[in-house]
């Protein structure tokens, strides 16, 4: 039996280790409160730029992570892939290559020193344009697989954190904005594309690799979450065979299409009933379940309580953070 408990401290989770300390992350930090002054996601002002806090440790919840990069500047995160535990912590990126849905945990925040996170969106087509400026990567990498979780984390060089320290102090001169933010924005990405994780966004933005062509399945799969998976339809979007995409898309993600595919539908569930009050069954139909049974069995192994249960616990831990 595999023992699925996770490790009692942050160093027993991840390889990495603290970062000295960094006068560029005291700035950060006090932008990020300033504009994240609760709890939650916080959309700025900056396209493609959202703020992240939490006041205290979590329990484990499942997640959706989308594709970008996202910088921790304060506290400590975990996140878990099947059996593999990724811990992040404060002046790391990860780079998340596709869609993907871990369970996550926040293990380090307090009130007085909340996480805080940025999560900067990927768009494909700037990556291919990006990738075209700057040229082949200087240092190929010979070691790296094929295809890679889609999930991974490195320490920020310097010169990244230079370019994020600049996109945050747009938020405090928004006629600036427009004009600089895209420059910050592009040079973050380059530093990426430039270090340690960088050939895994490079892969993503070059035409029929098989990091595209995985991606282009799960973008099916999320187009179409509500209907009946037919693998063939998506082996087919991916210009691979059934048993090729069922390898490299787990490979990916950690689960096999059928897998991903319920997961994004119990998520859709739960945001339908917290967004728009929808019960547990119109909800499950909604999302492509034709039995409510089932929906809530599925559910309750998924986030660890029944659907209404469940979401009467999220939104009164909601309420109690505002």
């Amino acid at each position: 039996m595999v023992d699925t408990a996770w490790p009692t401290t942050f160093e027993a989770a991840s390889p990495i280790a603290a970062p000295p300390p960094d006068v560029r992350q005291a700035e950060m930090v006090a932008i990020a409160c300033q504009f994240a002054p609760t709890a939650g996601s916080h959309e700025t002002m900056v396209g493609g730029l959202h703020l992240m806090r939490a006041d205290g440790p979590g329990e484990r919840l499942p997640a959706v992570y989308d594709p970008g990069v996202v910088v921790v500047l304060q506290g400590r995160k975990q996140a878990r892939l099947g059996n593999e535990v990724l811990g992040y912590d404060p002046l790391h990126h990860l780079v998340v290559s596709v869609t993907m849905l871990p369970t996550s945990q926040i293990v380090e925040a307090s009130p007085e020193a909340p996480y805080l996170c940025l999560r900067l969106t990927a768009d494909t087509s700037e990556l291919a344009s990006l990738l075209l400026d700057a040229g082949p990567a200087a240092t190929p990498s010979t070691s790296a697989p094929a295809l890679d979780r889609g999930l991974q984390v490195a320490r920020s060089s310097p010169a990244m954190l230079d370019a994020v320290l600049r996109l945050l102090r747009l938020l405090r001169t928004p006629a600036d904005a427009p004009v600089l933010a895209p420059l910050a924005k592009r040079e973050i990405f380059y530093r990426v594309l430039t270090g340690e994780l960088g050939h895994r966004l490079r892969a993503l933005a070059i035409a029929e690799s098989h990091a595209q062509r995985i991606a282009r399945a799960i973008e099916l799969v999320k187009r179409r979450y509500a209907e009946p998976l037919r693998i063939d339809d998506v082996a087919e979007a991916a210009h691979m065979s059934a048993s090729s995409l069922h390898q490299h898309f787990k490979q990916v993600t950690s689960m096999s299409p059928l897998q991903y595919q319920k997961k994004l539908r119990l998520h859709r569930a739960r945001q339908l009933m917290m967004a728009e009050g929808l019960d547990a069954a119109v909800a499950a139909h909604r999302v492509g379940y034709e039995s409510p049974s089932q929906f809530s069995r599925e559910y309750r192994r998924l986030f660890g309580a029944p659907p209404r249960t469940e979401i009467q616990q999220a939104l009164g831990t909601v309420a109690a953070t505002r």
